[in-house]
């Protein structure tokens, strides 16, 4: 992905860094090349060349761009989880994908985390963005996940002679799991995503509360990856396959519901961020009657939702990391929604804005192990911005509207938001 030449100032904005440090009023942002060269008050903002770019952040906000952790490129607005593996044939699928990515990034998403994908398509979706062939966030592969036989994503009954090879990779034991690793590995991928635990929506094949994986199939798949310099999360609501996994030695947590005392250490011990994805639930619970969620499924959300809240507020006030990523791409959570997990945790589970902004900026940036390169609007970082007209710390919702958005930088190139349109 080409960075911008020459001299970008951006002006009359207060700037959020993302570090979680308070806003600073009347600020500038210098941008050399690509990168960050000062953030913080105008008034101190060094001379730059009198032919370089300006942009008026008009009284608005400057900040981070987004990073969405829990990306699913490849699902399509669904309405069932059945319709994954059968509805499309791949080349659709790769057409809608290549859609959802620039559509999150018209969305402020500058970063995104793919949480598992059909048919390794975010594999070739990175390359694509990377090399400016499509416009997307700045993309963390993780291909096809991971399932032991019978849970979460093996739905299909023997009878009708289906296989979930787009989809997911079935494991009976550990050597298929380090089999399964092994043919990612080969494919291109950098994160393992896997199912320790089932889920609310499927009730019938297994609850939030089951395990779908053994700590022997865990472990071989962490070491194998490991050993392949990969990094391994997981779908983890039950309390024992949180522990499992923490155990296992996962680098992430998705969800992370049901968190008791020990997991809680366990996560704080090793520093594992984890990714709650908790919109999702909310929109299960006031959507979901429209798409045909049954009460005993929407029961189960209720209860995930709540336990899922009390987790956040115990990890992030013993002063864990969170990310921020909704698993969108249902019909009740659809692409184009993403900024609504950051309304959600400041509405409802009573995160400050700017708690939840750092969860989305500079956690998000961590997770995808590229703190260092952006995340945050710090000398020396990519000059992956996002400049809002309005004030996103007296209402975060603001990051809802994409009208709002007056750019969308990557590396200095505005990519999306109203500078973005002709005329």
């Amino acid at each position: 992905m080409q960075t911008a030449t020459g001299w970008t100032v951006i002006t009359n904005g207060q700037l959020i860094d993302g570090t979680g440090r308070a806003p600073v009023p009347d600020a500038a942002v210098v941008v050399h090349d690509g990168r960050i060269a000062y953030a913080g008050p105008a008034a101190r903002a060094p001379q730059t060349a009198a032919d370089a770019r300006r942009i008026d952040a008009r009284g608005g906000t400057i900040m981070p761009g987004l990073v969405e952790a829990h990306f699913h490129a490849t699902y399509f607005n669904v309405e069932a989880l059945e319709d994954l593996d059968i509805k499309y044939p791949v080349e659709y699928v790769t057409l809608l994908a290549a859609n959802n990515a620039r559509l999150a990034l018209e969305c402020g998403y500058t970063a995104a985390r793919s949480g598992g994908s059909l048919f390794n398509i975010d594999v070739w979706l990175k390359k694509a963005i990377n090399s400016d062939i499509a416009p997307g966030p700045r993309l963390a592969a993780s291909g096809r996940e991971i399932c032991g036989v019978g849970g979460l994503m093996d739905w299909n009954p023997d009878f009708r002679k289906i296989g979930m090879e787009g989809l997911v990779l079935l494991i009976n034991g550990p050597d298929e799991a380090r089999s399964a690793v092994r043919k990612l590995v080969k494919d291109g991928i950098e994160w393992v995503k896997t199912y320790p635990t089932g889920d609310a929506a499927a009730p019938d094949t297994n609850d939030h509360h089951t395990l779908c994986m053994t700590f022997e199939e865990m472990h071989a798949v962490v070491a194998t990856a490991h050993n392949h310099s990969l990094k391994v999360t997981g779908h983890c609501r039950a309390t024992e396959g949180i522990k499992n996994a923490l155990r296992a030695g996962y680098d992430t947590i998705e969800h992370a519901t049901f968190i008791d005392d020990e997991g809680l250490e366990l996560m704080l011990a090793r520093n594992v961020p984890a990714v709650p994805a908790l919109y999702f639930e909310l929109a299960s619970i006031e959507l979901g009657p429209e798409f045909g969620l049954s009460q005993r499924v929407i029961d189960g959300h209720k209860e995930t939702l709540d336990g899922g809240s009390e987790s956040c507020r115990r990890i992030l006030k013993a002063g864990g990391r969170l990310g921020m990523g909704g698993d969108y791409g249902f019909g009740w959570n659809p692409h184009g929604d993403y900024a609504r997990e950051l309304t959600f945790f400041v509405k409802h589970v009573g995160f400050t804005p700017l708690e939840t902004i750092t969860c989305a900026t500079k956690t998000g940036a961590e997770i995808m192990g590229r703190g260092d390169e952006f995340g945050t609007v710090e000398a020396g970082k990519l000059a992956d911005l996002l400049i809002v007209d309005g004030n996103v710390v007296a209402d975060i919702s603001l990051l809802e509207d994409r009208k709002r958005f007056i750019a969308v930088m990557q590396g200095g190139n505005v990519k999306a938001g109203q500078l973005a349109r002709p005329g």
